[in-house]
């Protein structure tokens, strides 16, 4: 892999629009201190090495009526053929928003929204539990929310 090299502009760039996405590249432009065709050509060179990855609207959840959120520790077949099943299948799942392998006890980790109880339970009964290979899941609910980014931290990336 091809050493990662960014200057202190392209950092800025990519902490402002963290922050804010939906900036023109005039706005953008003003924030870094760069006129806006070199912005531009900066932001497009991100885009296109695949360091921006994509752009999105982060919804409230409450505010769409998903209230239950969860954690959820899966425990599946160790087969080969049973991880690329549930890895395929979890594409799927409306309501799993990121699943992670891991190592230690629990093979994956969830992390789901749901309208009430109901519908969790629902989705843990007819469609997690019941695919082939999932041997057990345990769930934590999320009480309160103390934290929740989707900005990366980039100071490591910082020129000293």
């Amino acid at each position: 892999m091809a050493q990662l090299i960014l200057d202190k502009t392209d950092i800025k760039i990519l902490q402002v629009l963290q922050e804010n996405g939906r900036l023109t590249n005039v706005e953008l432009s003003e924030r870094v201190a760069l006129s806006p065709s070199p912005c531009l050509r900066r932001l497009k060179q991100l885009e296109d090495d695949g360091i921006i990855r994509q752009y999105a609207a982060l919804l409230s959840p409450a505010k769409v009526d998903l209230d239950l959120q969860a954690f959820i520790r899966v425990s599946i077949d160790k087969a080969k053929s049973a991880r690329e099943a549930f890895s395929e299948s979890v594409q799927t799942w409306p309501e799993v928003l990121s699943c992670f392998a891991l190592t230690g006890e629990t093979d994956y980790l969830l992390h789901a929204f749901f309208t009430d109880m109901g519908a969790f339970s629902h989705f843990v009964l007819d469609t997690l539990l019941s695919h082939p290979g999932v041997q057990d899941a345990q769930s934590s609910f999320v009480l309160k929310e103390i934290k929740n980014t989707t900005a990366l931290p980039l100071t490591h990336l910082q020129p000293d």
